[in-house]
């Protein structure tokens, strides 16, 4: 695969957090407890000290959740490894239908090879992922972007009846099927029909957003020992207890020293990611069978239709503590109370959670593991490298929307004559304009200033009789407006980065297992955070 490396600041939409966090961490560092490297990963694991009964605890529940999702034997080794003292490299991400998003994909695959690299280094860790299942906000996870032909197919499924419950809890019901049919036309290549019955195997009408998510990427990443993890397991409620409990009962500290890390990151000129009140917890309670956000004040914490006493919902935690979920930022955290964690993987938001759920880690954990971005990619398939040859582009011109890629690629259509003359011309422009300089200098140099703005006029409207004529050869057959919509649609779909709205399936057809290894072995490559450009078959 050719290949080639971005960092944040090339990218598109890329927050100032994020590009500081890769690029520029001193500014951050009060924020985090670790350098984001693997190296700080292996210093961190060699003093941190994990509970064994705890520890073999979480290996029979995830010995039990990963069976019935369908995990092989790769998976077992392991569970027993970490059962006997590995550690955990962890990601996750909501669970998405058809497996969500292409970087829920990178997500997996950077947590495999970040394992694999700290047991190389005399770190026993093994990748576990996180299926985002008590999430209930539904339409993040019912919809998926197919890219087929240079087309994007949008699919979707219907919202269910009743709102406000865990995804993971929701059905996908028979619209699925459909669904399934819309699609099946893509999968008729070389391997295609294998992946296609593995899909439909896992994602079938009876199966929820979370179990078949998790069936999807028992399958897809079985020989790789990928451990997965559904939270809504009760039994992992029950072991998450004293979390549970001290983020209730201790809830006027720690929204207090949330609100001033509020203000310490806005000083820094960072804005917070998720807004925190006087008035939040955060803990949410499933009530009615909706997931209720609990909030508090007078004394009382209220959720739905109740209102209660911190003893009283103290003693609801401790008796029903499936009933009680963490918010964005305690997930971590009692990730962490959980699992032996070496290091997490995360995205840019999740990265922006971290300078926040910091202070929560020091309080209730006392350490908190190594924070890295995940790896992301975009994937140039031929026919998109073919035309961006033909009008010597590169994939971050697709990243400057429509009508600036248009025309460059207008302003590429010249013939090679007329564009000698257009050159020829601007060239003599120039050398015209500069003899003018030279001329005027000695009479009056104030008009200096006019003169290079009325150059700059002109080279505009030069450039622009250029593009037009190249629009002009093409105004018959559109041949460039259909290239632009495909080179958009594959690179820049509904003006986002391919890998947060496109399905990772349709690529995975190109690739095969070989190629996505090759992905795997770059996941952790040189600077962590970089984002890839690869040509794939």
């Amino acid at each position: 695969m050719d290949c080639r490396a971005l960092l944040p600041n090339e990218l598109p939409h890329a927050s100032k957090l994020i590009r500081d966090f890769v690029q520029d961490f001193s500014r951050l560092q009060n924020f985090y407890q670790h350098k984001p490297e693997l190296q700080s990963a292996e210093a961190y694991a060699r003093q941190l000290q994990f509970p064994a009964e705890r520890r073999k605890q979480i290996a029979a529940i995830l010995r039990e959740e990963n069976l019935a999702l369908g995990s092989g034997p790769e998976t077992e080794k392991n569970l027993q490894r970490l059962e006997n003292g590995a550690f955990a490299v962890i990601s996750g991400q909501q669970v998405g239908l058809f497996g969500g998003p292409a970087y829920s994909f990178y997500k997996a695959l950077t947590a495999i090879e970040s394992a694999r690299e700290l047991s190389l280094s005399g770190i026993d860790a093994v990748p576990i992922f996180w299926m985002a299942t008590e999430d209930h906000d539904v339409d993040e996870v019912r919809h998926a972007t197919w890219f087929h032909e240079g087309k994007l197919q949008n699919l979707i499924l219907p919202a269910p009846k009743e709102e406000g419950r865990p995804v993971g809890q929701v059905k996908l019901g028979a619209e699925v099927e459909a669904l399934l049919w819309e699609i099946e036309g893509s999968f008729a290549v070389p391997g295609g029909v294998e992946l296609f019955e593995i899909l439909r195997s896992c994602y079938s009408p009876d199966e929820t957003y979370g179990s078949a998510f998790g069936k999807l990427f028992a399958r897809l990443f079985s020989p790789h020992g990928l451990i997965l993890l559904d939270p809504l397991n009760p039994k992992l409620h029950t072991l998450a207890v004293p979390i549970l409990h001290d983020a209730l009962e201790r809830r006027d500290e720690l929204t207090e020293a949330l609100l001033e890390r509020d203000k310490q990151l806005e000083r820094a000129g960072y804005a917070p990611q998720v807004k925190v009140t006087s008035k939040s917890t955060l803990l949410f309670a499933l009530h009615d069978g909706k997931r209720e956000v609990i909030s508090a004040g007078n004394g009382k914490f209220t959720f739905g239709d109740k209102s209660v006493a911190r003893a009283e919902l103290l003693r609801e935690v401790a008796a029903r503590p499936e009933a009680f979920s963490p918010n964005a930022l305690l997930r971590p955290v009692m990730q962490d109370y959980l699992l032996p964690t070496a290091a997490f993987y995360g995205g840019p938001a999740e990265i922006a959670y971290f300078a926040q759920s910091e202070v929560l880690y020091r309080k209730l954990l006392g350490h908190m593991p190594v924070l890295l971005p995940r790896a992301d990619y975009t994937l140039v398939d031929p026919k998109a490298v073919r035309i961006l040859g033909k009008y010597k582009l590169k994939v971050e011109d697709a990243w400057q929307g429509s009508q600036t890629l248009l025309q460059k690629m207008y302003a590429a259509n010249v013939p090679k004559k007329l564009a000698k003359s257009f050159d020829k011309s601007l060239g003599q422009i120039e050398k015209n304009i500069e003899n003018l300089h030279k001329s005027i200098r000695a009479v009056d140099p104030t008009i200096q200033g006019t003169i290079a703005r009325a150059e700059k006029r002109i080279r505009y409207q030069v450039e622009k009789l250029r593009t037009k004529t190249g629009a002009a050869l093409d105004r018959h057959d559109k041949v460039i407006t259909q290239h632009a919509h495909f080179l958009e649609n594959l690179l820049y779909p509904h003006k986002g980065l391919q890998s947060r709205d496109l399905s990772f399936l349709p690529f995975l057809l190109r690739l095969g297992s070989d190629g996505l290894g090759e992905l795997q072995r770059l996941a952790c490559a040189k600077k962590p955070g970089q984002h890839y450009i690869i040509s794939i078959p």
